[in-house]
């Protein structure tokens, strides 16, 4: 049908043209005569225009020069690399015993196209007729098998490639280890990357075992096959190599091979381009590292929003959230285009810090400036507005979701816990339960047990915890644990505290241990605060957490002196009690606060205020509670 349109609409053509001796010289004169002029016979292939295309199809099909199978495989492949891709399946068809160039043109385009399905299909109806496919034919076919996960028919080619005699061609053997990878058979993938010989290996070898590896998070496997590679010194690295093994040294945290690697680019003169820049940013922030990171980005001859969002994203991973925001408005400066990711890293940056003015113009920023407020995005934007306390900013996010993901019940759920509303956080599990298309995880039910604590649901957060093994086949980390410790202390049930503590299948860590000396000071329970710091302090011995809150303990129940010696464990130790600091969001900007500070331009006129706040407070009857408080 597709054929007989073009031929009606463009039928523009002399109806005689001379008898060439071969196909070349009829597509030469179809040219020819529709140009009026003589030009090279490649000049078909870049034909871009449909119109122009339909036109030299229609006056082939009427004349009949597209049973010419030298003209119709041209004409298939022009095709292909134009517009008129629709039109490809229906010319194809049309074709009398396609050439095998014809047949590996169509896969090559639904390989790499949107419909891979029809690369399979196609490669059935090949073999039905009796064609064989070659070395050029199954890596499209592998690729489609490795793009749908059909693992099944990725082995039926595998087994004709060996028949065919293509057990040492490099791109069918790389073909099958990507596809292999690709579908998590990475061990697989290793036995057909080990039978290739080393001298028909290539750097694409070597890069599609390795990035399998990746994908299974088997990155030191993925690190020893780099060693290999450079021990064979049969393949040069190239920039995938490198990019592939930054993200393995990122994710294990190994800085100093990653740092090895970046001095090799600098050795070798290989350019930073955007890809190779990001990868070393991200290896930095992941080690930790970044102000090393930070060094890379600015040393970029050339960034992208992709290096941009790089970074932010590794200030905002790291804790350094208002480095993540400034960074953010030079982005603006620059006139870099911004994209999902890069607002969702910024919205979280504002989430963590309380700037709701911030948070609200970046979501303002995106929905004017046409972002697509994906997903992602959303949920970026529940968490922020539930972490600033506007949480029917965040319900309302929530309810205009279609089709809301694992990921946006559970901060909507932590984020109506930490605002208090523990009924309503459960209320929306049991909705969420109610969900055929989503299952919880064990981080919903971190926030759903942090619900239970806070509201004193003692009954219900057992219920939970025990649904989660019971329900939901979900081993309870650790982290569960201490939200049930948190769930007993808080509700003055000390003993079955530590005795849940004690029973625990798992050795508890300091933070459990913290959550019932926290318990104890509530409760001013001595003889347990003590049980439970020295647990700590075998786990902890540096840090100045646990001596300051056993000695505020100790002054609790006027313990002076044992509350002065703990203060002189600390000064014989040389363990220095961090200052604390507290932000506040002020017209859009944020400032912090530690104690004693006096850095701030308006000192004067804080203290003047707070000081004044304290005496109207008096004056009203309010005393402040100091039996906690011991100068440290």
């Amino acid at each position: 049908m597709h054929l007989l349109r073009a031929t009606r609409s463009f039928l523009r053509f002399p109806t005689s043209l001379s008898n060439p001796s071969d196909g070349s010289n009829l597509v030469w004169t179809i040219i020819a005569r529709h140009y009026n002029h003589n030009f090279p016979l490649t000049s078909l292939d870049k034909l871009a225009n449909a119109n122009q295309f339909n036109q030299i199809l229609s006056y082939a099909i009427t004349t009949g020069l597209f049973n010419n199978s030298f003209i119709a495989n041209k004409l298939l492949f022009l095709c292909l690399s134009s517009p008129n891709l629709p039109l490809a399946p229906a010319l194809f068809s049309q074709i009398r015993n396609p050439n095998l160039f014809a047949w590996n043109s169509m896969f090559r385009a639904y390989a790499n196209g949107s419909s891979p399905e029809e690369s399979i299909t196609l490669y059935n109806a090949m073999r039905r007729e009796g064609v064989l496919p070659d070395n050029y034919t199954l890596p499209f076919v592998l690729k489609a098998c490795g793009r749908l996960s059909v693992i099944e028919k990725g082995e039926e080619i595998h087994s004709v490639s060996l028949k065919l005699g293509f057990e040492f061609d490099v791109f069918v053997q790389n073909s099958l280890i990507s596809m292999y990878s690709v579908c998590g058979l990475v061990e697989t993938a290793r036995r057909v990357f080990d039978l290739v010989p080393v001298c028909v290996r290539d750097v694409v070898s070597w890069n599609s075992i390795i990035s399998g590896y990746l994908q299974k998070g088997l990155c030191e496997e993925a690190l020893k096959v780099f060693g290999k590679m450079l021990d064979g010194r049969s393949e040069r690295p190239n920039e995938l190599t490198v990019a592939s093994v930054l993200t393995a040294c990122g994710r294990i945290g190994d800085l100093d091979l990653g740092k090895k690697i970046h001095g090799f680019l600098m050795a070798s003169g290989i350019v930073f381009d955007v890809f190779l820049g990001s990868s070393l940013i991200d290896m930095y922030v992941k080690c930790g590292q970044t102000e090393d990171a930070r060094k890379v980005f600015d040393r970029l001859p050339h960034r992208n929003v992709v290096s941009w969002t790089s970074m932010i994203a590794g200030y905002t991973h790291c804790g350094l959230f208002r480095e993540a925001i400034n960074l953010f408005r030079e982005m603006q400066v620059a006139g870099v285009m911004i994209y999902e990711a890069t607002l969702a890293c910024v919205i979280s940056a504002c989430g963590h810090l309380g700037a709701l003015d911030q948070g609200s113009w970046v979501h303002a920023y995106g929905e004017r400036n046409g972002i697509k407020m994906n997903l992602p995005v959303k949920n970026a934007l529940i968490d922020m507005y539930s972490k600033c306390g506007n949480i029917d900013k965040a319900l309302e996010i929530f309810h205009e979701l279609i089709q809301p993901d694992v990921f946006s019940w559970t901060v909507m759920i932590s984020g109506l816990a930490v605002n208090g509303k523990s009924e309503k956080a459960v209320d929306f599990f049991s909705q969420m339960e109610m969900s055929s298309e989503v299952r919880p995880n064990e981080v919903t039910f971190l926030g759903l047990l942090s619900a239970c604590s806070h509201g004193g649901m003692v009954e219900k957060g057992f219920y939970y915890f025990g649904s989660m093994t019971r329900t939901y086949n979900l081993t309870p980390r650790i982290e569960h644990y201490g939200c049930m410790v948190d769930l007993l202390g808080r509700a003055s049930l000390l003993a079955e505290a530590k005795k849940f503590l004690m029973e625990m299948p798992i050795e508890p860590d300091a933070v459990i241990w913290r959550a019932l000396l926290f318990a104890c000071r509530n409760n001013r329970n001595i003889e347990m605060a003590e049980f439970a710091a020295k647990q700590i302090l075998q786990l902890e011995p540096r840090k100045c957490g646990t001596h300051i809150l056993l000695s505020n303990i100790y002054a609790s129940v006027s313990r002076w002196s044992d509350a002065e010696r703990i203060r002189k464990i600390m000064n014989v130790h040389g363990i220095q009690k961090q200052p604390a600091c507290s932000f506040i969001e002020i017209n859009g900007v944020v400032h912090e606060f530690s104690i004693a500070d006096t850095s701030h331009p308006e000192t004067n006129i804080i203290y003047k205020m707070v000081i004044g706040m304290d005496q109207l407070l008096r004056s009203e009857g309010y005393m402040p509670d100091l039996s906690y408080y011991v100068n440290m």
